[in-house]
């Protein structure tokens, strides 16, 4: 699944690498419960400036263009993106980085599931919420550099495991 940084693999990257790439967001069976898997991002509805920067990035226009450029020229404009990020961050309020309560339950709502798995915030955990009168839960998962892990789903529990 696309994340922040690596939205332009594609088939010759799942090709490859023997990867199969989901759409965001899927709905899987697992574990014998319907569990929607998202990046998270479209979650965090409050961040007005990233949601926007989102969508540029996003556009065919824009990734044709981008891929048009040679290395050199990919690699800088990676690297002028990633340092003004880290700026834009250090000066965002943290609650609008975090998921929003209402896109959470409308993302459970409109999928008919119960289990929701995302990554993005890099705050892991389990998180129960209310939708509608039924428990459900969201799973943040870790980061995959410093202290990384992932989600295990096994005979019906999910737990983090960190490494």
């Amino acid at each position: 699944m696309h994340g922040n940084r690596d939205f332009l693999m594609g088939e010759r990257f799942c090709q490859a690498t023997g990867a199969q790439l989901l759409a965001d967001p899927t709905v899987a069976e697992i574990g014998g419960e319907r569990t929607l898997l998202t990046h998270g991002d479209t979650l965090c509805s409050d961040d007005v400036d990233y949601q926007s920067w989102r969508a540029t990035v996003r556009a065919p226009g824009w990734q044709q263009e981008f891929l048009k450029k040679s290395v050199e020229e990919r690699r800088a404009a990676v690297l002028e993106l990633r340092e003004k990020s880290i700026e834009v961050i250090k000066a965002k309020p943290a609650d609008i980085m975090d998921v929003n309560d209402d896109s959470v339950r409308d993302a459970l709502r409109r999928h008919g599931v119960s289990r929701l798995v995302h990554g993005h915030t890099h705050r892991p955990g389990r998180h129960r919420i209310d939708v509608d009168g039924r428990r459900c839960e969201r799973w943040v998962l870790p980061d995959w550099y410093g202290k990384g892990g992932y989600l295990e789903i096994k005979d019906g529990r999910a737990r983090l495991v960190r490494w």
